[in-house]
């Protein structure tokens, strides 16, 4: 036992030696280098010109936190930049400044992750760096919970932190953000003083701003970040939402903001911090926008397409002030309505995105970008901005005038904001391109705008239980699906669209014609019309002509709506029987006809041209009783319509394939003019093709067959235009001077 004790007494000294030795060599290695600068708080106390923001720091609890390890940036106001700020706030020194106020402060100046002045004004995206393209940091403030009374009782509100119906994400604070300026960003972007200047009238571009403070020293290393010394202290800034509760000049478009798009939501999971942070037992609401809004006025974030996509753009809201707004309310929103209160809830959502830009417009490039319509902005930054204040979620204009939207200034306005044309504004909104079509005012379009009660009479109705159109007929009485209801409805209003770019229909009181309507991409029907009088093929079938009468009309800036007590219908009837119709009244068709009643392709009872389908465009080329002799003595028609045999029986069927151009609607308009597909195939299946020349006031016809069986070029089809531009289901008819030649095998 003795031994084994001095055993231990032996062995315990050299542990200890060696304990020891162990112990310097792990200090050493694990040791501060010398070379590391203290920490933010320990460089800012040394530098000996941060005082007043130092004892600020620590008044706001944050100096543990500054002199830890860590990852900042610190844009931190010098003493200077606070004896300017005691004499605008009215404290006499920085001992008065309450912890409130010192934390905002602090927290405002404070960015995440260090960022030295050559890479602020690079934007951290998912896929690495973008040089040039970064503007804005997040900060360390958000705001936090606040009680209003709302509808007269006190609520905890919250502000959204996303955009659109998932309006509010646990866990995001909602930081708000610091706007800088630098050479770099300004030079990628096209930008230059002005636009710093158009902010800050009295300030000065130094290459290296904060908001409108200078930057007096960047790139200050601290062991947990990069401290940039500026000229200025920032409290934090409002966001939207907040400016303009605060600015009694933007009143009424506040007013119709919160009425119509705001709701206050219960949210769990913001109560449930809210609770626990407070040890209060209220619930929170979230202050959610529509979202239909391209964005919330209160998400201090941006897209969230990506986590830090806010350091690159932000969003731009332009108010009108209230007397201009009141005037545009008075004379554009209430011309057919007695109150906001009756307005469509579209009409807010339209007014307010007309309004709202997801970017940051600057004030020098205002042309390069669209609002949240889609419309260019169209305001002029010298003489229509009142008012420009950079927030901490975006851009803020006020202004002496409205947005000068196209849905309030174009013939789309006449259904969009008048109740009696709620079927039509309906239709036209219902992705079907024509709001976009004749709301654009950089296109002259003429409209015929049939009201509900005329829309009802015709047997439509819209069901508001199953969201889907309803057609009975009121002949007799079938009813439609509830697609086959709104594709015809669909039809019958887009024969009321005409592009019209030279006026062609300003003096259609005392004139008469033909028109194609839709526009040129889509081109629609033929219509026509005849002092204050239209009509389409529908009214002019079984041979019986009715009439739509033009009842009033409306100047809008890109044309002229027409109130009309009727439609122009689109035909359900074949074209065989408008044929044969022409046919009984003008024998110029009739030797034509008497083909085509005999021929193989051809129901006399029906009126149904084999291969010819309702709905589809075409146009017929009808040769006129001396141009059917013309191909009997050529040879190119055999001289009995009614023959037997089967070969001749197959020629007639060709010749008259050949005069039918499918889908394509041709008359002397000028709008149609090249090679088009015939109805008519050849030996191995393959379409055969005529040419249309068209030009105002002519039209015609000429095959391929450069020389036929009597000698010579055959020469072109002339319509003859008293008997031509027949109206027919999608097709126009035309009587001809000459027949078309098929082309002859090689």
């Amino acid at each position: 036992m003795k031994r084994k004790l001095n055993y231990y007494l032996l062995i315990l000294p050299l542990l200890a030696l060696f304990s020891s030795c162990s112990r310097d060599v792990f200090d050493e290695y694990y040791a501060r280098p010398d070379y590391l600068e203290n920490p933010i708080y320990q460089r800012l106390d040394e530098l000996g010109n941060f005082k007043n923001f130092t004892a600020l720091i620590e008044k706001a609890g944050y100096k543990d936190i500054l002199s830890k390890s860590g990852y900042w940036t610190m844009f931190a106001p010098n003493d200077d930049a606070f004896t300017a700020y005691f004499q605008e706030s009215g404290f006499s020194d920085v001992t008065k400044i309450d912890e409130a106020t010192a934390a905002k402060i602090v927290r405002y100046a404070l960015v995440y992750n260090a960022f030295r002045e050559d890479q602020l004004s690079d934007y951290q995206s998912s896929a690495g760096w973008v040089p040039d393209n970064s503007f804005r940091r997040r900060t360390a403030f958000y705001d936090s919970f606040v009680t209003k009374t709302i509808d007269g009782l006190p609520k905890v509100i919250v502000g959204s932190n996303r955009n659109g119906v998932n309006n509010y994400v646990a866990g995001d604070n909602n930081n708000k953000y610091v706007t800088y300026f630098t050479d770099e960003y300004f030079t990628a972007a096209g930008l230059s003083a002005t636009d710093f200047n158009y902010f800050y009238p009295d300030k000065e571009y130094t290459g290296f701003n904060l908001f409108d403070g200078g930057v007096k020293e960047a790139d200050i290393i601290a062991e947990n970040g990069i401290i940039h010394e500026v000229d200025k202290v920032n409290l934090p800034l409002m966001n939207i939402d907040q400016y303009l509760e605060s600015k009694s000049e933007y009143s009424e478009f506040r007013q119709m903001l919160e009425n119509n798009l705001v709701d206050y939501v219960f949210n769990q999971a913001a109560t449930t911090t809210y609770r626990n942070f407070t040890g209060n037992s209220e619930d929170v609401f979230v202050k959610a926008y529509d979202p239909t809004l391209v964005f919330a006025p209160n998400n201090e974030n941006f897209i969230k397409s990506e986590d830090n996509d806010g350091q690159s753009d932000a969003y731009t809201m332009i108010v009108p002030e209230d007397e201009p707004l009141k005037e545009f309310i008075r004379t554009i929103l209430l011309k057919n309505y007695a109150s906001l209160t009756a307005l469509p809830q579209y009409v807010f959502q339209d007014f307010f995105n007309a309004h709202m830009i997801q970017r940051a417009v600057w004030p020098s490039t205002p042309g390069s970008y669209t609002n949240g319509l889609g419309e260019d902005i169209r305001f002029d930054f010298n003489t229509d901005i009142t008012d420009k204040k950079i927030l901490s979620n975006g851009f803020f204009y006020g202004a002496n005038k409205v947005q000068k939207s196209n849905l309030f200034y174009s013939v789309y306005t006449s259904a969009y904001l008048d109740p009696k044309y709620t079927f039509a504004t309906r239709i036209y909104n219902d992705a079907t391109g024509f709001k976009e079509m004749i709301s654009n005012i950089n296109q002259k379009f003429t409209i015929f705008l049939p009201s509900d009660a005329v829309l009802r009479s015709l047997g439509f109705e819209y069901d508001g239980r199953f969201s889907s159109w309803v057609y009975i007929s009121p002949v007799n009485g079938a009813a439609d699906s509830a697609i086959n209801a709104r594709n015809r409805l669909i039809r019958v209003l887009y024969n009321c669209i005409v592009l019209t770019p030279d006026g062609e229909l300003d003096n259609i009181a005392t004139t008469s014609g033909m028109i194609r309507t839709g526009d040129n991409e889509l081109p629609g029907e033929y219509i026509k019309w005849d002092h204050n009088r239209i009509y389409a093929a529908g009214n002019q079938t079984g041979g019986v002509q009715t009439y739509v009468n033009i009842i009033g009309s409306e100047e809008q800036q890109n044309g002229t709506t027409y109130y009309i007590d009727n439609v122009p219908k689109y035909s359900e009837e074949l074209q065989g029987l408008v044929i044969a119709r022409l046919a009984a009244t003008n024998p110029q068709f009739n030797s034509f006809y008497q083909y085509l009643r005999n021929s193989s392709i051809y129901n006399s009872t029906t009126g149904k041209i084999e291969g010819v389908e309702l709905g589809t465009s075409y146009t017929f080329v009808i040769p006129n009783t001396a141009a059917i002799a013309k191909a009997i003595l050529a040879g190119d028609l055999p001289s009995n319509p009614a023959t037997a045999s089967l070969g001749e029986r197959d020629v007639i069927a060709d010749f008259i394939r050949y005069h039918i151009i499918v889908n394509k609607t041709a008359s002397n308009d000028g709008l149609v003019t090249g090679q088009y597909e015939t109805l008519r195939k050849d030996q191995i299946g393959d379409p055969t093709y005529v040419g249309i020349i068209s030009n105002a006031g002519s039209l015609s016809f000429k095959d391929e067959t450069t020389v036929n069986s009597i000698g010579g070029e055959n020469p072109a089809a002339n319509f003859i235009p008293a008997s031509s531009n027949n109206l027919a289901d999608r097709s126009l008819i035309h009587l001809v001077d000459n027949y078309l030649t098929l082309p002859k095998i090689q």
